[in-house]
């Protein structure tokens, strides 16, 4: 206590508030003690500290304040970086009628939440993973970076290989980490919670039924951290007109919107 004891008597700074507010929106599990460590760390060397009764005083006093920051940092648009300088890439499963089960690749474009690719593989081997980077590569453009998890296939002596052929670093998460592949996990979530609801007879119908989601959600669906705009109308930087407006609707429903053409 003696440590910060100068300083918490003495009239603070606003500035000094509004970043115990802002430290508690963006750790809102933290309690009063970790956020006056955390602000301690960032701002000693500025000859600012802060004691643990502060903090609690401050976020007491401050709890709508606190809230309506933290809304805002949740929705915030995520900062623009350019064109193919990441692919988020990934890997699920689908059961046909039969029983059977296809791997199913995704690649989605960091910028834009583009989804790149989706389809799904004859096998699960890093010489099909590379060639469908290729075929990709080829209408899109080339990635700076692609970015995997620490799955077999993405650790393979052949893929690692093959990229490095391509000239485009390979970014691997933290092992247990899905949130670093952060853009292809939420993609996959969409695709598996309407997936989930459909039933595809053989691989060709899959195929087929990969391709109307891939259209729907570049095309028809209105992504949140794109302020409302969809992936395609990021991706072409082109403003959807609504005078052209097409109701879309495929897989009995389950995929719904309206298309809006450039």
């Amino acid at each position: 206590m003696k440590k910060y004891q100068h300083y918490y008597h003495q009239p603070k700074p606003k500035w000094v508030k509004h970043k115990v507010i802002r430290l508690k929106a963006l750790m809102p599990q933290a309690g009063c003690r970790t956020i006056a460590h955390t602000f301690n760390r960032l701002h000693e060397h500025k000859g600012m500290t802060v004691s643990k009764s502060y903090v609690n005083t401050v976020i007491r006093n401050h709890q709508f304040a606190i809230q309506t920051l933290r809304r805002k940092l949740k929705h915030k648009r995520p900062k623009a970086v350019p064109h193919n300088l990441i692919w988020g890439i990934d890997l699920t499963g689908k059961f046909d009628a039969s029983g059977k089960l296809h791997h199913l690749l995704g690649i989605v474009e960091h910028q834009s939440r583009s989804c790149i690719s989706l389809k799904p593989l004859i096998d699960k081997s890093s010489i099909t993973l590379l060639e469908c980077i290729i075929v990709a590569i080829k209408r899109y453009g080339k990635p700076k970076m692609i970015r995997t998890d620490n799955e077999v296939i993405f650790t393979s002596k052949l893929f690692r290989f093959g990229l490095w052929v391509l000239g485009i670093k390979h970014q691997q998460t933290e092992i247990a980490s899905p949130w670093q592949n952060g853009k292809a996990e939420r993609f996959f979530g969409t695709l598996k919670q309407k997936l989930n609801q459909w039933e595809v007879p053989s691989f060709e119908a899959l195929n087929h039924s990969l391709h109307l989601f891939g259209f729907w959600y570049n095309h028809v669906r209105p992504h949140d951290y794109l302020d409302g705009a969809t992936p395609a109308e990021v991706w072409t930087n082109k403003k959807a007109n609504p005078y052209k407006a097409q109701y879309f609707e495929a897989w009995d429903g389950l995929l719904n919107g309206y298309y809006l053409p450039p």
